[in-house]
């Protein structure tokens, strides 16, 4: 299957109808039942396509026998091809057949298609009904769209096919529905009627209801609180609309720029902002392998579109995407998010009970098509590294221990970094009053107060998540770390594991992302230009320490100082007078600057500016203990340009 003008093939296996080993709900289904009051009946991906041509190539054990003269190769021009999975709870097959009947009819006249093509395909959900049910439904569903007035033609059941399809790429080309016995329920019904409420709850347990409307419901908390201005900017929309400082900063610091020759929200990283780059990355790393003790692994970064796996997952995002058309006219999706592989992965995984909790960390450059004017700087870019960690564990209560895990870990990230954060909830109302002392004692542990937008029902594949969003120098927000816990998608992708019973089940899964490195850096520079004196941590300082030599007989002493201090040093050695030097070191933010002369080889002491502007008189050994105090448990790096300033380019004039 393709997308706009592309056409590739693929030679799915289906065995439509085996009933999935087994498969049953987890007991999560029984705790929370209001939540999966719509749990699918029928699953189906509807492609508005040019061309569709298949060819069965032979039977399984419970396959359909083809008609009379009814030949294995078919080719359709203008049709809207659904490919459909029915599950094993469906029951009522003439209220399925309406539903799915009348908005398929409905979703041809729209898109002008001539007419419909079923195709049966596995591929849509793990929970596969029998060859009977499933038979029934797709003849029903075939008989209900020509009795309606519209062509309709039914690829035979349980024959492995081929298939190759060219998809308009209109706005409608590319559907997915999930539907019930009961009604239809597309995503854009099921939010329509979903509401929210809001309020504020505090660490000791306290509901303060907010009106979005009324800005004095916001009373409690001051104007300067970090939550307030996450809620009037991100919640009612009061953001000032300015360029935010970082970005003259990044390029003035030849951290981060703009790559002119590539699409805009792409950026080319100098040496420093390379350097800075991946230490977050190694930092990251540290947080996900070490302290949450996830595996880690690596996947593809683009997908074949015309699968209709990844094409389904890919939508129930509802991101913008990019897509690669190659020389064999196949067309691939750049991935938005590191799923598509991971859940392939896990699908393929055998995994127990004893397997449980199942961490794993990934490193994944994403793309999103973000909207031109949603583009600003390293706040919303179109290219993106996402460091995230998934959690795979058997019940409710499993899952959020490791969803307290992993906030506590995320907490504690953003708190050492130093920079203003606000933390914001979004749950359904039946989870939160069942779990509600659950992120009560999450609050406590930040000590801090969280928005919590209750929903009415689920919208999303989650029951609850939240975001720790950072606070720009212009009251704006963008998020930074987050946490889903997903009662869904594990049944829907086929991520089971066999519990002590011998049953397998579906997991819960935990996504979570430490946050995007570009929006670290962001948020980073950003909470330094609040400052009088604006630093990065000292960690991250491309250059830590500065020497400047009175003169140039002491440069060899610069040098020899520079090997003993364990840091990212580097020397001035410039004809620039020393006032001159020490204004440029302060211009680049560097954290401590050291004048050297006579007076200082001499004595063994060391003026050290701090980048707060206070003077510390300072032994070597002083120095090397306070390197080693603001370096401690962080990762290093080697200085990221020549050690002398007079052999370093400039990149940015």
């Amino acid at each position: 299957m393709m997308g706009p003008s592309g056409l590739g093939t693929i030679t799915p296996t289906y065995v439509g109808g085996f009933t999935s080993s087994g498969t049953t709900l987890s007991c999560h289904v029984l705790i929370l039942s209001v939540l999966f009051r719509r749990w699918y009946k029928m699953r189906a991906l509807l492609i508005h396509a040019d061309r569709f041509e298949y060819e069965s190539k032979s039977p399984t054990k419970v396959a359909e026998e083809l008609p009379e003269g009814h030949s294995k190769g078919q080719s359709f021009q203008e049709a809207l091809v659904v490919f459909s999975t029915v599950e094993p709870s469906d029951e009522d097959v003439a209220a399925v057949t309406e539903n799915v009947s009348s908005d398929v009819v409905e979703v041809c006249g729209k898109v002008g298609a001539e007419r419909v093509v079923l195709y049966p395909y596995a591929h849509l959900s793990p929970r596969l009904a029998g060859p009977e049910l499933a038979v029934a439904v797709l003849k029903a569903v075939e008989e209900a769209i020509r009795s309606k007035g519209v062509e309709v033609h039914r690829a035979p059941f349980g024959w492995y096919k081929a298939f190759e399809i060219r998809c308009k790429g209109h706005p409608l080309s590319e559907l997915s529905r999930d539907y019930t016995s009961e009604k239809k329920t597309g995503r854009e019904e099921v939010v329509e009627k979903i509401s929210s409420s809001y309020l504020i709850l505090m660490p000791d347990g306290r509901e303060i209801p907010v009106d979005m409307d009324d800005v004095d419901s916001l009373s409690t908390l001051g104007d300067d609180h970090p939550l307030k201005k996450f809620i009037l900017s991100e919640e009612i929309g009061r953001s000032r609309g300015v360029e935010p400082p970082s970005i003259k900063a990044m390029q003035r610091l030849e951290l981060v720029d703009y790559e002119e020759a590539s699409d805009r929200g792409h950026f080319r990283l100098y040496p420093k902002g390379h350097l800075v780059f991946k230490l977050l990355e190694s930092w990251a790393e540290q947080i996900a392998v070490d302290r949450i003790g996830a595996m880690q692994i690596d996947t593809p970064i683009m997908y074949d579109w015309s699968q209709p796996d990844i094409r389904s997952q890919g939508m129930s995002f509802h991101e913008r995407h990019y897509t690669i058309k190659t020389e064999e006219n196949r067309e691939f999706v750049l991935r938005f998010a590191g799923d598509f592989g991971l859940f392939r992965m896990m699908k393929d995984a055998t995994l127990s009970y004893r397997n449980l909790p199942l961490r794993i960390y990934e490193f994944s450059k994403s793309f999103r098509l973000e909207k031109r004017g949603e583009l600003t700087g390293l706040k919303r870019l179109r290219a993106f590294h996402m460091p995230d960690v998934h959690c795979f564990d058997r019940d409710i209560d499993a899952g959020w221990k490791e969803y307290m895990h992993l906030y506590r870990n995320y907490s504690d990230l953003a708190d050492a970094t130093g920079v203003e954060y606000a933390v914001a909830f979004r749950v359904v109302k039946d989870f939160y009053d069942r779990y509600k002392q659950h992120i009560v004692e999450l609050l406590k542990y930040s000590d801090r107060p969280a928005l919590i937008e209750v929903l009415s029902e689920m919208k999303h594949y989650w029951a609850v998540k939240h975001e720790f969003n950072g606070i720009d120098s212009t009251g704006g927000a963008v998020q930074l770390s987050t946490v889903q816990l997903d009662v869904a998608d594990a049944e829907r992708y086929g991520i089971v594991f066999v519990d002590e019973d011998g049953k397998k089940k579906g997991c819960i899964i935990c996504h979570s992302s430490i946050g995007s490195i570009e929006r670290w850096v962001y948020v980073l520079l950003e909470e330094a230009l609040k400052q009088k004196k604006p630093s990065l941590p000292f960690w991250l300082s491309p250059t830590q320490v500065r020497l400047i030599p009175v003169g140039e007989s002491f440069l060899p002493d610069c040098e020899s100082f520079s090997k003993a201090l364990g840091a990212r040093v580097d020397i001035d050695d410039t004809d620039d007078s020393v006032g001159k030097k020490i204004r440029k070191a302060e211009r680049e933010w560097v954290n401590m600057i050291i004048v050297i002369g006579e007076k200082e080889k001499s004595s063994g002491r060391y003026p050290v500016r701090l980048r707060t502007g206070e003077m510390k008189d300072m032994t070597e050994e002083q120095l090397v203990d306070e390197i080693r105090r603001l370096s401690e448990g962080y990762p290093s790096g080697r200085l990221p340009l020549p050690v002398m300033l007079s052999k370093r380019p400039v990149f940015r004039g």
